[in-house]
């Protein structure tokens, strides 16, 4: 197939950006018929039906037969043509990374996780990482010409719209993306990793029609993902969320960022992992006391969330004092911005009821009545899935709307 939609798309003419939003209304609706269409699109049938066509010959969009109806006349149904096209989601760990590939619906085609990564801010971690995804490309069974663009999710400052990283990766005057994409072969975009697990979440996780949301990544870092109006709001400069780096406690506790009392410093999976040592080391007991003093093998953020859920006393009440701590200042984000809901995600979510009972108890403490109530929390539905499926989502996403 060739992808004409997609020149006419860098030219910007005026067709191509109507079927840019028929493409964006189908991701976010599934099928339709053209009635439906052109309702939303405010068009009229005879003007959907010319760009259905068009995109019908161009093989973005299928034909799935005739809708049942009571009565008169079936309408087609029409929807996006899954194998029109694929897009590649990158989510880069601290010491690992996930990559996936779905097809133009959505649908997850292919994935690999955890190959092992050390996330380094030097030019051998980047060369390594675009060997990872070229490597995976090679393997791919689909055809590798279809694939449209690949997005990469990394930690710190990003801004999704000029591509430019300025925590990581930031060695040359040119975009991070511009890099990428003559590295790998392909059409490459970045964010940053909590915007991609808030918008993996958002598209196929917990969230069930509500439009103001916000979602707490709770792993090696802290930050949150804002989605206002179902619209992922990145700040001027794309650098929305960074909720960690709020000034907290009177501590003398170093953040990575160089300041101190960050609330990062003491509720994150770095705390957790700082505290635990400590605490061992001042002589209480866990299940893990042996394995602290590991030199050549240390020990890591997943077997500590794996004691806790083994019901190690030490880890459980560490992660419920984080709990506590982090709930207080939660309450303070729905005083605020009163979401519809509110999402624990991230690495520590994985400890369940463990961190969210804490962090419900003190935003009842600390949060107006009038306000908390009409804020749910909920635990991520997509666990440790949520950035590589927010990844492959929003490489689909920024080729046809503006998040």
């Amino acid at each position: 197939m060739e992808h004409r939609l997609l020149r006419e798309i860098e030219m910007g003419s005026k067709s191509a950006l109507m079927k840019k939003r028929i493409i964006t209304y189908y991701i976010y609706n599934g099928c339709a018929t053209i009635t439906d269409l052109s309702k939303e699109l405010d068009l009229s049938v005879p003007t959907i039906t010319k760009f259905i066509n068009e995109m019908c010959e161009d093989g973005y969009i299928n034909d799935y037969g005739k809708l049942e109806t009571s009565g008169g006349r079936h309408p087609s149904l029409y929807g996006l043509n899954p194998e029109s096209g694929y897009f590649i989601g990158v989510d880069v760990k601290k010491f690992s990374i996930n990559i996936g590939l779905i097809n133009f619906k959505g649908d997850m085609v292919e994935q690999k996780n955890n190959i092992p990564y050390k996330f380094e801010n030097t030019p051998d971690a980047l060369e390594e990482l675009c060997k990872t995804i070229r490597d995976f490309i090679k393997k791919s069974t689909i055809d590798t010409k279809k694939i449209l663009n690949i997005n990469i999710n990394i930690s710190g400052r990003v801004n999704p719209e000029s591509g430019y990283s300025f925590s990581i990766f930031n060695f040359s005057e040119r975009p991070l993306a511009e890099v990428l994409t003559e590295k790998i072969g392909y059409s490459v975009c970045l964010d940053n990793d909590t915007r991609a697990m808030t918008y993996g979440e958002y598209m196929k996780g917990c969230v069930n029609g509500e439009k103001n949301i916000l979602f707490v990544n709770i792993s090696w870092g802290l930050g949150i993902g804002i989605i206002i109006d179902g619209k992922i709001y990145t700040g001027k400069s794309g650098f929305s969320g960074e909720f960690g780096h709020i000034n907290a406690f009177e501590n003398e506790i170093i953040c990575y960022c160089g300041k101190k009392g960050c609330l990062e410093t003491e509720t994150s999976g770095s705390a957790l992992h700082r505290i635990l040592l400590q605490r061992i080391h001042e002589g209480e007991s866990s299940i893990l006391s042996k394995r602290v003093d590991t030199k050549n093998n240390p020990l890591t953020l997943d077997e500590i969330i794996t004691a806790v859920n083994k019901e190690d006393l030490l880890c459980i009440e560490i992660v419920e004092e984080i709990g506590q701590k982090l709930g207080k200042q939660i309450a303070g984000l729905i005083n605020i911005f009163n979401p519809e809901l509110v999402i624990i995600g991230g690495t520590l979510s994985l400890t369940g009821d463990y961190i969210t009972q804490p962090i419900k108890t003190a935003v009842r403490k600390y949060s107006l009545n009038l306000v908390n109530k009409d804020s749910v929390i909920l635990t991520s539905k997509l666990k440790d899935r949520a950035g590589l499926i927010g990844a492959c989502m929003l490489a689909r996403s920024r080729m046809f709307e503006s998040i």
